[in-house]
């Protein structure tokens, strides 16, 4: 018995004096990212300087390049492009929407912008009456009798009643992502949607659609939440109410751009891969930087604050800078290839694609253990105001490393004003808070280090 209880204190011993390193050294994390951080440094040259990467544009190839010489800068133990072929969508001149009053005979210009992927009208313009529907059943009862030759208007708002904004988000976008195809189906010969912003804003939110195979491909365009409301009180004192709008975007043929990987090799288990990324594209309208400049300067930064605190880590960690996230997804599916392809074992991967705000916590991966042991460093994180471990969920661009069975996690900073920029000509640098961007790379770095030390097993 005395042995027995002699092994338990020293085990425990053990175990405190582990905590108590890992504590001071999440500490110095701390303190190096916001002393000493280069992240805001980072994103002001990739929102300034270059601004503007939709996939398989100048600014796309310009980031790609600059991504690459960054981590060669910082003295990662290896950097490597990644060849893929991405869409090649251009949005072409500005696009112009009217509404045609014919109680009052007058127009009335309102800002729309051509959603990703569209087809445009040309000069021609579209010009039709229009019907506003928000749910799917609503556009069903109209059928094909009140719905073709028409414009179709998807009026749906974001809940403001949801506190999670992503939350929100979902229960909405769905009619940007689907509402074209579905109103081509009735005979709809163009759509307008609403923003996907809860505010009431004069500016459109850009975004991708989907078309459906063996469906007519009609043009859409997203409408600032304010002229929504605009156009919906007007309707219902108009039913003869028309719209006009003229777009001048097409699909050009692929592009071939790439994914930028940097990596510290393990010393003790280099073949088990850690990836923290972001995405390297953004849409046309603004400077990208809370999506997704944000993220990919937090990843890069993981890594150059272990070169920085001359931290060796026990497995390879990887910064991936992924193209095409918003309109394609090539590259997170590209990076899942090639990973299944070279037989390599990833054991985590953690993505940072909401934003530069206030950390909050992160997302848990769907596997319980995983989960369990992330939540049992909660107490080392907690003082840093990492609190919440309780949504699943990864990213778009790690997903398609789920069914090779990696573990997948996301950066989770407050999300309450996320939507007022998403895909806007408002996402410009001087959006991010520098402290708050410090801190969401800290907080990655944090639990990178703790799973580098622990596993997830």
């Amino acid at each position: 018995m005395k042995y027995f209880l002699l092994a338990v204190l020293f085990l425990s011993n053990l175990i405190a004096e582990a905590q108590s390193q890992d504590e001071q050294f999440i500490r110095k994390i701390y303190d190096e990212a916001l002393a000493r951080g280069q992240s805001y440094e980072m994103l002001e040259h990739l929102c300034t300087k270059i601004g503007p990467r939709l996939s398989g544009s100048p600014g796309a190839a310009a980031a790609v390049e600059w991504s690459r010489q960054v981590m060669q800068a910082y003295g990662f133990d290896s950097v490597w492009l990644q060849p893929v072929m991405v869409p090649h969508w251009v949005r072409g001149k500005k696009e112009i929407g009217r509404i045609v009053n014919s109680k009052k005979l007058g127009l009335e210009a309102v800002n729309i912008c051509a959603l990703g992927g569209s087809v445009g009208t040309g000069a021609a313009g579209v010009l039709a009456n229009v019907v506003e529907v928000k749910t799917w059943d609503e556009l069903k009862q109209l059928g094909e009798k009140g719905v073709k030759g028409k414009i179709v208007f998807f009026n749906r708002p974001m809940d403001p009643k949801i506190i999670p904004m992503f939350s929100s988000y979902g229960g909405a976008v769905d009619q940007r992502a689907n509402g074209a195809s579905e109103a081509a189906k009735l005979g709809a010969i163009g759509v307008i949607v609403r923003s996907m912003g809860v505010n009431l804003e004069d500016y459109p939110h850009t975004g991708s659609l989907r078309y459906a195979l063996n469906v007519p491909k009609i043009p859409a365009v997203a409408i600032s939440t304010r002229h929504a409301e605009l156009l919906s009180s007007l309707l219902k004192d108009d039913k003869e109410l028309k719209f006009y709008f003229e777009t001048h975007c097409e699909t050009l043929p692929d592009a071939p751009s790439f994914n930028v990987i940097g990596e510290l090799k393990g010393t003790q288990y280099p073949e088990e891969i850690i990836v923290v990324g972001g995405h390297l594209d953004s849409w046309d309208l603004g400077q990208g930087a809370h999506d997704d400049g944000t993220g990919c300067v937090q990843s890069i930064e993981v890594l150059r604050l272990y070169k920085a605190m001359g931290y060796k880590p026990k497995r390879t960690i990887r910064a991936v800078m992924f193209m095409n996230e918003e309109n394609g997804l090539r590259g997170g599916v590209e990076y899942a290839n090639q990973a299944k392809l070279k037989n390599e074992k990833h054991i985590a991967a953690m993505e940072s694609d909401r934003g530069g705000f206030t950390p909050r916590g992160f997302t848990m991966p769907s596997d319980a253990k995983a989960k369990e042991k992330i939540r049992s460093w909660k107490p080392l994180l907690e003082p840093y105001g990492l609190a919440d471990f309780n949504q699943e969920g990864g990213g778009a661009d790690i997903s398609p490393l789920a069914p090779q069975g990696v573990p997948l996690m996301g950066f989770l900073p407050d999300s309450q004003r996320y939507f007022n920029y998403h895909h806007t000509p408002e996402d410009t640098f001087d959006k991010v808070d520098k402290r708050e961007l410090e801190l969401g790379a800290a907080s990655m770095a944090a639990l990178v280090y703790l799973i580098d030390q622990y596993g997830l097993k």
